[in-house]
């Protein structure tokens, strides 16, 4: 059990990184677009060949079933990444980060307007906390306040992530694993973004040089392909609560990154703000004591 709790842990660290890879290749002339592309790409080539070794069988789908793997690949994957990644550029990787992490709200106000979810106290002041945090985080009623554009992009990239919670739950309602649901996402999304904004760039970076061709490996590696698979491999043992929570060490790298890397200042209100969401993030997915005991008594 311990090693599947640093597994989700270790993926959480490692989509932390994701800020550094972005800007690093955007210092070598790659915007989000390519970097999407690369990122994506990379990772659905990784998702294919483990598929490929492991369980060939899982690549078939249904024509029926694919606007499941559209959803996940582009109204979330594709949606979500871009917005994330215009955020970067134009605020902090901390700010970015924990924007992107308003996600948990935006699926439970989803699943209550969609799926006619009741609305619980608990629910209700991890609304007021994600709300907060965000107020804190852009800056709202300070000198600092980051430019709306960013906030918007920010909270852009929550709510496409959130997308990926709900399609992904349709396709496995429908059978299809992780691994099958991961491999089309990134396909569909790299796809997407080729058709839409080219591949000329991308290709343009990884073959004009070394470092442009490892930091585009390394994108789709360290940023995609290994933490999907780390996450998945924890989950099959720990409660999707419990491994949710521990993900959201996810802001907490970014913020240290952004501090280490591009040494970006943290501003109180700024910690606070994320401290706020992360406590939302928990209110959202801890389970009460008793229905708990409960479980796991019977």
């Amino acid at each position: 059990m311990r090693r599947r709790a640093l597994a989700v842990l270790g993926a959480g660290a490692l989509w932390g990184l994701t800020g550094v890879f972005r800007r690093s290749l955007g210092q070598l002339g790659c915007d989000s677009a390519g970097v999407i592309v690369i990122r994506c790409g990379i990772a659905a080539i990784l998702f294919g060949v483990t598929l490929l070794l492991r369980a060939p069988g899982q690549l078939r789908v249904r024509l029926r079933h694919l606007w499941c793997f559209f959803g996940c690949g582009v109204c979330s994957l594709l949606l979500f990444t871009f917005c994330y990644f215009q955020a970067m550029s134009l605020m902090s990787l901390s700010a970015a980060a924990i924007l992107l992490y308003t996600a948990p709200a935006f699926v439970m106000t989803m699943s209550a307007m969609l799926f006619h979810e009741r609305m619980t106290g608990r629910k209700l002041c991890a609304l007021a906390l994600a709300f907060a945090g965000c107020c804190l985080v852009s800056g709202v009623g300070g000198g600092g306040r980051l430019p709306l554009a960013g906030v918007l992009y920010g909270l852009g990239s929550g709510f496409g992530y959130a997308l990926y919670s709900i399609f992904g739950k349709l396709a496995m309602q429908r059978g299809y694993g992780s691994l099958t649901i991961n491999f089309y996402a990134c396909l569909f999304a790299a796809a997407g973004a080729a058709l839409v904004w080219g591949v000329q760039t991308p290709v343009r970076v990884i073959v004009s040089s070394w470092p442009g061709a490892l930091w585009a490996v390394g994108t789709g590696l360290v940023t995609c392909y290994l933490p999907y698979l780390l996450y998945t491999w924890g989950l099959e043992r720990l409660e999707p609560g419990r491994a949710s929570i521990m993900a959201s060490v996810e802001p907490v790298v970014a913020t240290a990154a952004g501090i280490a890397v591009f040494h970006e200042a943290l501003t109180v209100p700024a910690a606070l703000g994320a401290l706020a969401v992360l406590a939302a993030i928990a209110v959202l997915n801890l389970t009460p004591k008793r229905r708990k005991d409960e479980a796991e008594n019977g």
